[in-house]
């Protein structure tokens, strides 16, 4: 055997092959004794020998075959042995267009991707809460690792030389537009809303003051001030009124007039070119303003900071609900099963791209590998992987060998 570098379980086949030749081996010795044994008697016993001798002719025949594949037999260099080491090249390319046809062609591959249910599979794994923490926790890491690499200089390149040129030549009015009417369609914005009522009414409890220094100086100079404070309060009352009314009526027409409003900027948006291009003024000025860059580089650092703590943090918030997102993602695959078909659809289509695509360099390894080997390690490895079981072939020809010379010497007989 070639002299290379074996692994353990590599240890195990030689073993095993070692074991298997020696088996062989003792068979066509047993043959050659019992031939020799019982050569030039008579009787029963010349059954046994033209068994015998069959039984060496098929062993040494097998021998011959089985070795011919590795190397020379005897070191004799006859034509057509040594078929291994001398035609490997060919060998690797034949093995590589075998799976190609056969295992990594796009149908086969995605026919066994329909069949897998990858997508059931994949919840029933993610859904294990350990699962998930560790996906979370490795996630953690390695973002926690690359984030403080990431420096304000190549972050304020990246936003003054990418991201502001491209959001400046790309129209975003229909996409804002589509998003108001969104906003309005799914009631979003009502919480918001609310908040707004709150806040103002609050805000006008509180500083009755103001109102008076409004309102104050547009009373008439005839007016007396006990009529001025009258009207204030009056203002004031039906002011908050008002706003508790919009506050806490949710069918309230100054309601539904913002949403009407909502409504018609998503459409203007949309469709209404002098809206668009108001909006596109708009949102040049803002984008190419100085202080836009350094702005959103701020905002960045102050993101990157609070997300490097929290990833950090094995009880944090992002971190609890990053797991329980990973857990109902797994849950929903299990259970619905619109999703798991979309997921099995889109996995069938990723698998083809890249069998379509990077299929004949994946399996290239197989000719690759086998080519930067020379003859005698190939030989070496693919007899430590097949050899045992190509043993047996040695030994059936033995066995068989036996019985068809017996049956050959018993028909002779009976003829």
């Amino acid at each position: 055997m070639a002299t290379m570098t074996l692994s353990a379980a590599d240890q195990v086949r030689r073993r095993g092959l070692r074991r298997m030749r020696s088996v062989a081996l003792a068979l066509l010795l047993l043959a050659a004794v019992i031939y020799v044994a019982t050569l030039h008697l008579s009787g029963g016993w010349a059954y046994l020998n033209a068994a015998s001798e069959a039984a060496m002719v098929g062993a040494l025949a097998d021998w011959f075959a089985v070795t011919a594949l590795f190397r020379h037999p005897l070191g004799l260099p006859i034509p057509h042995t040594a078929i291994v080491p001398t035609r490997k090249d060919s060998l690797a390319e034949s093995l590589e267009q075998f799976v190609t046809e056969n295992f990594l062609s796009e149908e086969v591959v995605a026919e066994k991707m329909r069949t897998a249910q990858v997508s059931r599979r994949v919840g029933e794994w993610l859904a294990d809460g350990t699962h998930a923490e560790r996906i979370v926790a490795e996630g953690a890491r390695t973002i926690g690792a690359a984030l403080p690499h990431i420096g304000d200089e190549d972050v304020s390149a990246f936003v003054r030389g990418t991201l502001l040129p491209r959001f400046v030549k790309e129209p975003l009015s229909p996409i804002a537009g589509h998003f108001v009417q969104s906003v309005v369609e799914d009631g979003a914005h009502h919480a918001l809303f609310d908040l707004l009522m709150v806040e103002a009414y609050d805000w006008l409890a509180g500083n009755r003051e103001l109102v008076a220094d409004v309102v104050g100086p547009r009373a008439p100079r005839w007016s007396p001030q006990w009529v001025d404070r009258l009207v204030i309060d009056r203002i004031h009352r039906e002011a908050l009124a008002w706003l508790a009314d919009v506050r806490d009526n949710q069918a309230h027409p100054a309601r539904r007039a913002v949403d009407r409003l909502l409504a018609q900027l998503a459409d203007d948006l949309q469709h209404d070119p002098e809206t668009m291009e108001r909006f596109e003024a708009w949102k040049t000025r803002m984008l190419t303003h100085p202080d836009m860059a350094s702005s959103l580089t701020a905002v960045w650092d102050a993101m990157r900071t609070a997300l490097i703590d929290s990833i950090n943090d094995p009880d944090s918030t992002l971190r609890t609900r990053a797991v329980k997102a990973i857990r109902d993602l797994g849950g929903r695959l299990q259970d619905d099963e619109a999703l798991r078909t979309r997921v099995d659809a889109r996995a069938v289509e990723a698998v083809g791209y890249v069998v379509r695509t990077y299929g004949a360099e994946i399996v290239s390894v197989i000719s690759d590998t086998i080519e930067r080997w020379d003859g005698r390690e190939a030989s070496a490895r693919i007899e430590l992987h097949v050899g045992r079981d190509l043993q047996f072939i040695r030994i059936n020809g033995t066995v068989v060998g036996a019985l068809v010379g017996l049956l050959i010497h018993t028909l002779s007989q009976l003829l």
